[in-house]
């Protein structure tokens, strides 16, 4: 690997933090998936329990029960049917019930879903777990929880990271272009997610590392050099897309939040996929809804860059919200969803006046620091879309059968996704989400 991502592990930190993470070893290269046996040697593991789909056994997942024949290591196996395979109580259940207690190591093969149920698999059963990467699509390789739908909710469960993440590239770039590109979607958007981290850290006081932001910031670095062979399935830009996914993970678990890897435009992404759950509406890659995500994003922080915040407009703003009549429309925007986000107002009070105003008196004093991390961390719009042109990604919701006029209501339901600062609740903080929404329908 090209960023020495290790180099925290178990090391105090200025930040305050011990930093520290389970996984014990990742290979990524050419030919890679090659060393399995020797992995399954180094845990005195005798009998793995292989587990894919009808896409990933194609991609890998014979070659692998090949390679482990040819050493004569015994394995049971798990092959999901489904030609869409969903993160749901179905296909966990599933995974648990054709789970073979002989079996004394997990060995998952596949990409986000599969990745997400081995994590569960293993927390569940006390096994060690490897995953054989089929696609760098996604950023949950070696983050602590799994995205799931629970009762037609999506939602994050606690899980484990894997014991040995393998990405071999000769597989990675086989994986269908539109994978390819939805990693590096994922990427693109920590662009937002570490300056937000800065902007909330100095509104609300959250904990920030800069060891863990700069070790994100070169992984995403890496990425968008090696943009344009991404499309040629060269070695180099997928290597570099699927160990930044990794290193993305790794950051979360240093940090023990999701902030170094995701922000609002992840929220974006999360409101459409419960849109989806809900009303049978159109659902795309997460990596490809969260680049879409970032390009709106970034379009509203063009706009903050050169906003002079009026306080009279603010507090007005504050004073006159009617949080009811919010609510109601945000059930039937996201669905029983909403339920779920509402409760977490309850606890969270962050619609409350007074805390409004107090935050609204340090947004003020602080304005030109924020302005200073807006420029310093966030690109302008026009960069992002350079980006999603060089690898022929979708850049707006119309491009994955979405309509339009969502928009508005999607970026202001974004601040009630999690207890997280971001772009969303500064902007109603300062009075002026209703005209930052409707700038999207521009």
């Amino acid at each position: 690997m090209s960023v020495d991502y290790m180099n925290l592990n178990g090391k105090s930190c200025p930040c305050g933090k011990e930093h520290s993470l389970s996984i014990e070893k990742v290979l990524i290269g050419k030919g890679k998936v090659n060393e399995i046996c020797s992995v399954i040697r180094d845990y005195k593991a005798q009998k793995p329990f292989i587990m894919s789909d009808i896409n990933t056994e194609k991609a890998a997942g014979n070659y692998v029960k090949e390679l482990l024949k040819s050493e004569n290591i015994s394995f049971s196996e798990y092959i999901f049917t489904e030609k869409i395979l969903k993160p749901d109580e179905k296909s966990v259940g599933s995974a648990v019930m054709h789970f073979d207690n002989s079996c004394d190591i997990i060995i998952a093969v596949g990409s986000g879903v599969i990745n997400d149920i081995g994590k569960i698999l293993s927390t569940l059963t006390g096994k060690k777990y490897v995953i054989i990467a089929t696609a760098p699509s996604m950023d949950g390789y070696a983050s602590l929880g799994s995205s799931m739908e629970l009762d037609g909710v999506k939602t994050s469960l606690n899980s484990r990271c894997p014991d040995v993440i393998i990405g071999d590239t000769d597989i990675l770039k086989n994986a269908p272009l539109k994978m390819l590109k939805s990693g590096l979607g994922d990427m693109i958007a920590k662009l937002i997610s570490i300056g937000e981290w800065r902007i909330s850290s100095l509104i609300s006081g959250e904990y920030y590392c800069e060891n863990v932001a700069c070790l994100m910031r070169n992984a995403v670095k890496r990425c968008t050099d090696n943009a344009e062979g991404l499309l040629k399935r060269d070695e180099k830009a997928v290597e570099a897309v699927f160990e930044g996914l990794v290193i993305g993970g790794a950051a979360m678990a240093y940090a023990g939040i999701s902030r170094p890897a995701s922000g609002v435009e992840h929220y974006f992404s999360h409101v459409w996929d419960m849109r989806g759950l809900e009303f049978g509406t159109k659902v795309d890659f997460h990596g490809i809804q969260c680049a879409i995500g970032t390009l709106y994003a970034a379009k509203i922080y063009d706009k903050l860059r050169h906003l002079k915040p009026n306080k009279e407009l603010a507090v007005n703003y504050l004073e006159s919200f009617d949080l009811e009549s919010y609510h109601l429309k945000l059930k039937e925007f996201i669905g029983k969803g909403a339920n779920a986000m509402i409760e977490l107002e309850k606890k969270e009070q962050k619609y409350s006046v007074q805390r409004n105003k107090e935050r609204l008196n340090i947004i003020l004093e602080n304005w030109d620091k924020i302005v200073k991390i807006i420029t310093e961390e966030i690109p302008e719009s026009s960069y992002i879309e350079k980006l999603l042109n060089i690898i022929d990604a979708p850049k707006t919701v119309e491009d994955i059968g979405l309509e339009k006029d969502i928009l508005p209501m999607t970026f202001k339901a974004t601040k009630d996704i999690r207890d997280k600062y971001v772009l969303s609740r500064l902007c109603f903080d300062l009075g002026v989400i209703e005209e930052m929404s409707a700038l999207l329908l521009n």
